[in-house]
């Protein structure tokens, strides 16, 4: 389960360290910055003013410069492209947020003697084997290891939320984070802020995943879209299931744009894996072939658009939206080069095929062409080499515009490979121009209409399922989770000596792990013991019995002797009023702290029906409580789960 070692010197982890350096240096600038600003607002000396202001103006420079070193490395896709021989065009990937190191031993060890009232230094290997999880999970390997990793991690939160942070109290522990594409640092006391980075982190993983596969292959262009689509599904269940994130990369609109973009990668893919699939002789084939390219375009224009909006705009490096905006006009002219290729070099059709390439083209213009009607343009060559030289000028016209953005970006111009693939593609269109253009031709060349996008298969998006991999409460010593959880408190442990009566203990027992006691009967051995309704059973005979069975605790009573029999017990505050309430109060109360992780609570009963059996377990605890309410049940009433003692 460890984690890929931060100092191997991988190109990724030179890209990391070099990653984590401009970071800290980005910390220590804006803390100058901070303590400039505080001076220039509190002194009234001018001369000061003057120092301050100079000094805040080398600050803001400094930043914008280590701002602009870190664009142009989160810009280094090559990094995490294929090394295959064959050309594809690049796909954007995303860096991993980097975190600090967090030591967590003295906040966790001081709650478990406070809270649990246990013996903490019991629980240091247990708190060291979490804070060794989160270690390897800053630096997971980019395979599904790496991803199993991070899963691993963020289903403990879940439990470690549950054990150590209570809805009213803060533990004290900040969790450190710097931002994805800026390095901005920010920090949070709210647990749903580490729960949220590490969803960004499996989705930024996935992103390098895909990248990294060989689309020149069918099961690399396969992995290649799974990868995206989870990649969308995490940043997707981020933006809804988290808000008011303190970084610029978890806000509302750039996990909006993450998402569309892994979208659109996913149908650059589907258009991929079209034209290794697709018979190249065929004119249907080639129809599809354009509508594909033209969907593509489709997406990628909805991911320039959504990347020039103003929340977004400052922040996405240029070199993302240039490369976003040159792919929307290459595929542009893809989808014509298509076009014209299926209606010049695809054979006129016989009279059987007719009426299924009529009603295919019926459906592939976005407005009719001008000119014959349709069937004469199927079947008259000269017609259809003329609205095929339409289509090709229209495609010229596109690589050249794509061409040219791509010339404006001085990080994409180092691109060999994209560079590569929009110059084939520009002189591949120009050599078919020059191929079927005659010299005799004295028509005017029409516009071409645009071809109506479509696709064959539609991206989808993918969220994350946290129960393929199981984990075990790592804090599971302390008890049931149903009742020894962070929002439940209880009176201090009470040891009770029992004797058994004629009669038996005179109690009802109810449920298992623990085992309660439902009921107590007036005047009987178990009420002058001073046991009450509500309580629970911690331990027989100094026992352990915060997991046993109700047969096993029934069992431990019965073997008891003439001496009788030593019980610990808890009472839970507040079990006087029925148990749901008390879970109401605690759903309401869960979202304090600025990042509240609104719709986690549903996530969490989703995730213990799934997950591990150890969640089912717990599951079934709280409905079970759910039912045992403490009012006053009349001992007579033994319910079909009760038996009397």
């Amino acid at each position: 389960q460890q984690g890929c070692d931060p100092f191997a010197q991988t190109q990724r982890s030179k890209l990391q360290h070099r990653r984590a350096r401009i970071n800290q240096q980005i910390n220590k600038e804006m803390r100058m910055r901070a303590g400039a600003e505080n001076l220039f607002r509190a002194t009234s000396n001018h001369k000061v003013k003057e120092t301050v202001a100079l000094e805040l103006s080398y600050v803001n420079s400094n930043l914008q410069l280590l701002k602009e070193e870190l664009e142009e490395l989160n810009s280094s896709m090559d990094v995490y492209q294929n090394d295959s021989e064959s050309i594809s065009v690049p796909m954007i990937p995303l860096g991993l947020k980097e975190t600090k190191e967090l030591d967590l031993l003295v906040p966790l060890k001081d709650f478990i003697s406070e809270h649990y009232g246990e013996e903490s230094v019991l629980f240091e290997k247990e708190i060291k084997e979490f804070m060794e999880l989160r270690q390897a999970m800053r630096t997971p390997s980019r395979n599904e290891a790496g991803l199993e990793l991070l899963m691993e991690y963020y289903n403990q939160l879940y439990f470690l939320d549950s054990r150590f942070f209570p809805p009213t109290k803060s533990l004290g522990v900040f969790f450190h984070w710097y931002d994805s594409l800026t390095g901005v640092p920010s920090q949070q006391r709210a647990l749903a802020f580490e729960k949220g980075s590490v969803l960004f982190n499996l989705g930024a993983l996935h992103t390098q995943i895909g990248a990294r596969q060989d689309r020149a292959s069918l099961p690399g262009l396969n992995q290649a879209i799974d990868a995206f689509q989870k990649a969308a599904g995490a940043f997707n269940y981020l933006k809804e299931n988290f808000s008011n994130a303190p970084s610029l990369d978890m806000s509302a609109a750039s996990l909006n744009m993450l998402v569309r973009l892994m979208v659109a990668q996913v149908q650059e893919c589907v258009f991929e894996k079209m034209t290794l699939l697709r018979a190249q002789n065929d004119f249907l084939a080639r129809l599809q072939l354009a509508q594909e390219a033209a969907r593509v375009e489709d997406v990628y224009s909805l991911v320039h658009q959504t990347m020039t909006q103003p929340h977004v705009k400052d922040y996405v490096p240029f070199s993302w939206t240039t490369m976003v905006h040159v792919k929307s006009e290459h595929f542009k002219a893809l989808s014509h080069y298509f076009a014209a290729i299926a209606l010049c070099d695809c054979p006129v059709a016989s009279d059987a095929e007719l009426p299924e390439q009529e009603k295919a083209f019926l459906q592939f213009h976005v407005t009719m062409p001008e000119g014959p009607s349709l069937r004469v343009l199927l079947q008259d060559p000269e017609e259809r080499r003329k609205l095929g030289k339409a289509h090709l000028k229209k495609a010229i016209m596109k690589h050249e515009e794509a061409m040219r953005i791509h010339g404006l970006c001085k990080i994409l111009r180092k691109m060999d490979i994209l560079q590569e693939v929009l110059s084939f593609a520009h002189k591949r269109s120009l050599s078919k121009y020059s191929e079927i253009d005659h010299e005799e031709d004295f028509f005017e060349t029409g516009e071409a209409p645009d071809i109506h996008p479509k696709t064959h298969q539609k991206p989808e998006i993918k969220s994350p399922n946290f129960s393929q991999v199981k984990v075990t409460d790592l804090f599971h010593r302390l008890g049931p989770l149903s009742v020894f959880s962070a929002k439940n408190k209880w009176y201090p442990a009470r040891r009770v000596h029992l004797m058994r009566g004629e009669n038996g203990f005179g109690f009802t027992l109810r449920g298992d792990s623990p085992v309660l006691i439902a009921g107590v009967i007036p005047g009987g051995c178990a009420a002058e013991a001073g046991l009450k309704e509500g309580d629970y059973i911690i331990s027989v005979n100094g026992k352990d019995c915060k997991w046993s069975k109700h047969a096993e605790v029934v069992q431990l009573l019965k073997s008891t002797g003439k001496e009788g029999v030593d019980i610990g017990v808890i009472t839970l505050q507040g079990s006087e009023c029925p148990k749901s309430a008390d879970g109401k109060v605690a759903v309401m109360s869960s979202g304090t702290g600025m990042l509240k992780s609104n719709k986690e609570n549903s996530r969490k009963s989703l995730m213990n029906s799934k997950s591990a059996s150890t969640l089912l377990v717990w599951s079934k605890k709280s409905k079970r409580s759910k039912k045992s309410t403490y009012s006053g049940v009349p001992f007579t009433a033994v319910g079909d789960n009760e038996a009397m003692y």
